[in-house]
């Protein structure tokens, strides 16, 4: 007898969604979710757009979320503005304490993987775990068949000795220092004297000088006014920002293994949210009928390629923000996107872009030189160029 019905290796955003997903739609399959650290979810904040997901969704996703907002603010050199568009945010310890509350005897902690097969896992300790499926969800898999950029960032969360008196997020600061890439800070107000304080940049490297990023987040508090008490938690990541591929590729590099989260290629394309895709998918996967491991592959990678697909469109943005101009000045393409409506921007967040929308981001002077605009729109196999 097999020792699951679902092994779920990793216990990230991903196969933590769907596992609390699976438990509250199909709790007569057995799971069991492997995790290499001593907690679910990491050292992490995820965070979404009220518009990224459905009523339904927003729903079940409730008693993660630690932090809500009704608004948020953008700031650019020549443009600072509020929009009314709900923003939240969940923390990786609630995301633990409560998937470890639902799932109980599910989930097996500090948990080493030596080698994932589509139905089978054997653990450093040389134990080996059989089911009818198994889903990898432990991030970005190293590939040939993308071409990227990167969203690299350092996070602090700050005790301040004083009230910030923020009462939204800031989403995007541009308005500091623009270097190695388009830069922003982003800022969440956690309490009345707590922030998360993130320095970003949209890089052509993913190379993190971590004690620059320290120095930036210290320089910003400082030209706020608000005096740094204690540095409660600090956060770091990598995310992948695509700019061409082969995805049917991609999926054969997977072997057959069912993959979830960044490892599926599910992920907003420009701006690396990976909740919105990762409560789609979940939603997804628990209306179907077959739940062996060539069911499962096949519909999460026929999934995937439509979603690669439908955001095609996204990609040759991505191209026009890293290619088209200096880097130093990749700001002006987002303060530009910013001064459109807000429900075509509610839109683009949550990945679903009309038509007219399309035509509306890209119509006008472009705000790079036409020249390399042109380019960046042509360069649609750069990933072949890595091969």
């Amino acid at each position: 007898m097999d020792d699951a019905d679902l092994i779920l290796v990793g216990g990230g955003l991903a196969n933590g969604l769907l596992a609390l997903r699976l438990r509250q739609q199909r709790p007569d399959l057995r799971l069991l979710v492997l995790e290499q650290a001593d907690t679910l979810g990491g050292n992490h904040i995820w965070s979404f757009h009220e518009h990224d997901l459905t009523p339904a969704q927003r729903t079940w996703l409730e008693p993660l979320v630690t932090y809500r907002w009704p608004g948020y603010e953008v700031i650019f050199p020549g443009l600072r503005r509020r929009l009314e568009s709900g923003y939240a945010s969940i923390v990786s310890l609630r995301f633990h304490q409560h998937l470890m509350a639902e799932l109980a005897d599910e989930v097996r902690l500090s948990a080493s993987v030596s080698q994932v097969d589509a139905r089978q896992v054997r653990l450093a300790s040389g134990e080996v775990l059989n089911a009818a499926a198994v889903i990898d969800g432990r991030g970005v898999r190293q590939t040939k068949q993308l071409a990227l950029g990167f969203q690299k960032f350092l996070g602090q969360e700050v005790r301040l000795q004083r009230p910030h008196g923020l009462a939204q997020p800031i989403i995007m600061d541009a308005s500091v220092a623009q270097r190695d890439g388009y830069r922003f800070v982003y800022v969440l107000p956690l309490s009345v004297d707590t922030l998360l304080i993130e320095d970003t940049y949209y890089a052509d490297g993913d190379a993190v000088a971590l004690d620059t990023l320290r120095a930036n987040i210290a320089g910003y508090a400082s030209e706020r006014g608000w005096v740094i008490a204690e540095v409660l938690r600090e956060e770091q990541g990598v995310l992948p920002i695509i700019l061409s591929g082969d995805l049917p590729a991609f999926w054969d590099e997977a072997c057959g293994v069912p993959q979830t989260g960044l490892a599926a290629a599910l992920f907003h394309p420009t701006t690396g949210y990976s909740l919105p895709d990762a409560v789609r998918l979940a939603d997804h996967l628990i209306a179907l009928d077959r739940w062996d491991a060539g069911g499962l592959f096949a519909s999460i990678r026929a999934y995937s390629l439509t979603q690669w697909r439908q955001r095609g469109f996204f990609r040759l943005l991505n191209r026009m923000l890293f290619m088209a101009g200096p880097a130093d000045c990749r700001w002006a393409v987002m303060q530009r996107f910013y001064c459109l409506r807000e429900p075509l921007i509610q839109r683009f967040y949550a990945a679903n872009l009309t038509t007219w929308d399309r035509l509306r981001i890209v119509s006008g002077k472009p705000p790079v030189p036409v020249g390399e605009a042109l380019r960046a729109l042509a360069a649609g196999n750069l990933h072949k160029d890595k091969r």
